[in-house]
């Protein structure tokens, strides 16, 4: 990796300092990010725990506002680190954290997730991860006592949202579940655990699987019976988290009929490719004689992770020849399949000096064994190469120029989901997806963003319905979506109980596309005749993860 050549700045202090306080107050942040001086225990989750990192980010943003940059490289720094403390601060103030429970990412998956990440080679790993689960029990306590103090101030989490976690924490609990079979399979590379860390691993799991149930007792009870019936968070909390997910400010409403208008043209898109296909094939009569077809099936998660990886493999062999010039250390992307089955297929980045590479995480539903690779192709890209494996791996490597929170933490959804979408478009255009059934998937895959757009906002806004029968809600949202993918209905019940817990995400995908790609053409209109595409990838990505009002303002300056 390239040698660290820039002397911190006052600015970079302050940044670094930052990822220290995050990394010291929630160590499965730190853990995400390879600092693995803090994997044997969690962060306070009571309200306490949370003031507190309120009140360091309160702190940090004060030192940042009396800063004065030196270049380029600290404004950008100090612009975003700045607007992402204060919504840091104005989250806090709206009280989040008091129901911060949904389907995909808050504390009651994160708590669990966190040992995905952690090493496993050696028995010593294995000790560090039994300490952190015997300590499992308290970030679990602290947990609660946030949400009781949501129920005690009446902000509290919808109700659907809190019956699917607990459903979702059954399946972590059970005899088969994933503390079970986590302990149960411990097996360091250089030989057998000792004895007595056996069952010191066993009892630690037993330990968090009970403080799981308990966690699970009290949604079902006390939760269950506060939680409210409506899914929409309304407009003044949807635009902070909207916020959140972008790193920028935009107007619901113009984006709200934008999206509508988005869909339509992947409608037509989509219905022009299915005539490649078949000749006068409607998209569904395409997709059913695909999903017929077994040259295009994989059967199994071992069939499927083999073909991920050999996809990846031969995308980075071949883009690094020809299109990007990605560094030896970027290389290496181990896609793999998830402990869990909750659904949905991320990525999660390599540690700072690349001992864990970046990865491609496929949570597969249960119930679903089969899978398309003319649906799945694009999705390779967009976790990837040239998605978020070059994106985020190459602010990692680019050591030289930005500070660890640049590396390691700054950054958006909607930078990293905006540009993972403009990657599948640019797969395209470089002739990837020549087959008419691939470029369908990739329109599937698009369509649905767009359709996000819609649903997210019209249901966390109350719009009316596009077919003029009501507002939008939750039965509307699932059909809405049924209608728009076509994939498992595993997968779409998923999708909506995530979008409807999770404001504001959803739409950060297609969103920051569009705000990508109006960059690249402010960018274009600037250089002029001088403008090459390949130098405005590289001057937008050696930023790092930026939000995207960041992004606008430093490429307007370069």
């Amino acid at each position: 990796m390239t040698e660290s050549s820039r002397t911190p700045t006052p600015v970079d202090q302050i940044a670094d300092a930052w990822v220290d306080t995050v990394s010291e107050l929630a160590p499965t942040a730190a853990t995400y990010i390879g600092r693995f001086e803090f994997n044997d225990c969690f962060g306070d989750y009571s309200p306490a725990g949370v003031d507190e990192l309120a009140r360091q980010a309160r702190s940090t943003l004060a030192a940042l506002d009396a800063a004065e940059p030196v270049d380029e490289i600290d404004r950008v720094t100090q612009e975003d680190l700045s607007r992402e403390l204060r919504l840091d601060v104005e989250m806090h103030d709206a009280g989040w954290h008091l129901r911060d429970l949904n389907v995909i990412a808050s504390p009651a998956q994160d708590i669990r997730a966190v040992f995905d990440l952690m090493p496993t080679a050696t028995a010593d790993d294995w000790g560090v991860i039994s300490t952190r689960l015997k300590v499992l029990p308290g970030a679990i306590d602290g947990y609660i006592a946030t949400l009781r103090e949501g129920i005690a101030r009446g902000t509290v989490p919808a109700r659907r949202q809190v019956r699917e976690v607990v459903t979702q924490i059954a399946r972590y609990t059970s005899d088969g579940g994933f503390f079970v079979e986590f302990a149960g399979g411990a097996a360091p590379e250089n030989g057998q655990l000792p004895a007595s860390l056996a069952r010191d691993l066993a009892d630690n799991a037993n330990a968090a699987r009970v403080a799981y149930d308990e966690l699970a007792a009290f949604l079902a009870s006390d939760l269950t019976a506060a939680a409210s019936e409506h899914d929409a968070v309304g407009r003044d909390l949807y635009a902070l988290h909207s916020r959140r997910f972008l790193g920028a400010t935009i107007d619901l409403d113009e984006t709200y009929e934008w999206g509508v208008e988005e869909l339509a043209r992947m409608v037509a898109e989509q219905e022009s490719i299915a005539n490649e296909i078949t000749a006068g094939a409607s998209v569904e009569e395409a997709v059913a004689f695909l999903e017929a077809d077994d040259t295009h099936k994989l059967r199994g998660t071992a069939e499927l992770q083999q073909w991920m990886q050999a996809t990846s493999d031969r995308a980075i062999d071949e883009l690094g020849r020809t299109h990007f010039d990605i560094p030896e250390q970027i290389r290496r992307l181990e896609c793999m399949i998830a402990p869990t089955n909750e659904g949905g297929i991320y990525y999660t980045g390599p540690t700072d000096d690349f001992s864990r590479p970046g990865r491609m995480w496929w949570s597969v539903p249960e119930g679903v064994s089969t899978f398309d690779t003319w649906r799945e192709l694009t999705t390779v890209y967009h976790e990837g190469v040239p998605g978020h494996h070059l994106q985020i791996a190459q602010a990692v490597y680019n050591r030289a120029e930005l500070n660890s929170w640049r590396r390691l933490l700054a950054g958006t959804s909607g930078h990293a989901e905006g540009w993972a979408l403009y990657a599948e478009r640019l797969m395209q255009e470089l002739g990837f997806l020549n087959d008419p059934a691939d470029r369908l998937g990739m329109l599937d895959g698009q369509r649905m963003r767009a359709a996000r757009v819609v649903l997210d906002i019209g249901v966390h806004l109350g719009k009316p319905r596009l077919d003029g029968s009501g507002t939008w809600d939750a039965d509307y949202a699932l059909d809405f979506m049924r209608r728009n993918v076509n994939m498992s209905d595993e997968f779409v019940q998923f999708e909506v109980n995530r979008y409807l817990g999770w404001p504001g995400q959803a739409p950060s995908y297609k969103v920051g596309q569009r705000i990508w790609e109006q960059a690249r053409d402010d960018y274009a209109l600037r250089k002029g005749a001088a403008f090459q595409i390949k130098e405005f990838h590289k001057t937008a990505l050696d930023l790092g993860g930026v939000g995207l009002d960041t992004l606008r303002t430093a490429l307007a300056r370069a």
